[in-house]
């Protein structure tokens, strides 16, 4: 339980990717006073967490009623996050988290805790799949521990977010533009891996692969 824990946080982290959400949100609020900020930041993480509580819960109920197996899921889940890894590798502009159209919007928003941070900042698409890959598997209540360590997982990623997002302008004069693209590289590195090993499993359970 502890293992899989450990290894959703990682994964968890590395979708999310706090660190390039520090310039994002200096942009945003640039100008703002420390009062909107602080309420931004916790509205946008508090938000969020609602969202991804609401997909760990019901998640699997909705892909059964929908007809889809979780493999599939799984499959489609491993070549979208290999293209945020992508992108974050390259350090490009995220078309998996949000539109250029999207992005000009957001700029044009007094109140962006709900959009653009939230959702599809912290909570996007391949946040969202992260979860239902995760917590879909999950069989409650006989696995209510392994459900609370995912949920804890989640939460201590939320709060790191939180944190950085708090103390973005002084961290954004420390590690500059480079330094958050350098650290979204490296990270996207070991999502591209985790994502190809996505795939990987969700073609062994669909083609029964031993």
């Amino acid at each position: 339980m502890f293992a899989q824990s450990l290894k959703f946080f990682v994964v968890f982290f590395v979708v999310v990717d706090p660190v390039s959400l520090i310039p994002l949100f200096t942009g945003l609020t640039a100008g703002a006073n420390p009062a909107f900020k602080r309420r931004m930041a916790l509205q946008a993480v508090a938000i969020s967490a609602v969202i991804l509580l609401l997909f760990a819960l019901g998640g699997a109920a909705f892909l059964q009623l929908m007809g889809i197996s979780l493999e599939a899921f799984r499959i489609f889940g491993g070549l979208l996050l290999f293209l945020l890894a992508l992108e974050m590798v390259f350090a490009r502009e995220s078309g998996a988290r949000t539109s250029s159209d999207e992005a000009a919007e957001s700029r044009r928003r007094a109140d962006i805790s709900v959009f653009p941070l939230a959702f599809p900042f912290i909570a996007g698409p391949a946040a969202l799949t992260t979860i239902l890959l995760w917590f879909g598997r999950v069989q409650l209540p006989a696995e209510m521990g392994l459900f609370a360590g995912l949920i804890a997982a989640a939460v201590l990623v939320l709060g790191i977010v939180l944190a950085l997002l708090l103390v973005a302008e002084p961290l954004m004069r420390v590690i500059g533009v480079t330094g958050a693209n350098v650290a979204s590289r490296i990270l996207g590195v070991i999502l591209g891996a985790l994502a190809v090993q996505f795939v990987l499993d969700g073609l062994r359970q669909a083609f029964g692969a031993s």
